[in-house]
């Protein structure tokens, strides 16, 4: 069975290392993860669209510094109040640009970011475009952040957006007809976003007119979307 990638969805989605498919378009992200110890400050930040597998990437890399107490928070739950406790294990902080412009939170991350790197303890920051993008205010953050190795996940090729789509529909117990993905990798937009809607579309569709997911219903879910191939 291939590796799939898992995405960042509220159907129980797989976030083990083993669940994430490793392709050209994220490999960067995968080769830093494993060698963050070595990179300057040990810190990392990864970017990439929505869907594109940052949280599950979060996870791997949390299990992998799971001996340094690795753990994760979305940078909008950041507080000075608690910056002291969060600095005793490796974090990973979810969407940093969502903090942009926030005074208290953009300190507790500037805070935290010192105490790590005193400590030798691993950071792990994600967003959606690069770092430089995030539009953070404070210039002692923005130049620590902009001084993270950094890797972007790029845009899907047919054989990753394929393993998406598996792995989309695994996350919701759904079994389509062998033709089904192939046939929507051929006629869908080519992104991940795209691809986390059409499967959310096709469960619903599935579940309401009670049918299994097949290539007629994909055609009828893609409907004027389609494109002829």
């Amino acid at each position: 069975m291939p590796r799939q990638l898992s995405f960042d969805l509220p159907v129980r989605p797989a976030l083990g290392r083993d669940d994430f498919f490793v392709a050209p378009s994220n490999a960067l992200a995968i080769d830093l993860i494993d060698r963050t110890l070595d990179l300057p400050g040990r810190k990392l930040a990864i970017s990439g669209l929505p869907g594109a597998g940052k949280t599950h990437l979060a996870h791997v890399w949390a299990t992998e510094y799971a001996e340094y107490g690795a753990r994760i928070l979305p940078a909008a739950a950041l507080d000075e109040d608690i910056v002291p406790d969060l600095a005793q294990t490796a974090m990973a902080i979810e969407d940093v640009p969502a903090i942009a412009g926030d005074p208290v939170r953009e300190r507790a991350l500037f805070h935290l970011h010192n105490m790590l790197a005193e400590r030798g303890l691993p950071l792990l920051l994600t967003g959606r475009a690069a770092p430089q993008t995030w539009g953070l205010h404070l210039p002692d953050l923005k130049s620590r952040i902009a001084a993270a190795a950094h890797a972007a996940l790029e845009a899907p090729d047919d054989a990753l957006l394929a393993a998406v789509m598996m792995k989309l529909f695994a996350d919701r117990q759904l079994s389509p007809k062998p033709d089904v993905i192939p046939y929507a990798v051929r006629h869908m937009e080519r992104s991940f976003a795209a691809a986390t809607d059409l499967v959310d579309r096709l469960d619903r569709a599935a579940l309401e007119a009670g049918r299994d997911v097949t290539r007629a219903l994909t055609t009828e879910v893609l409907g004027s979307r389609a494109s002829p191939h």
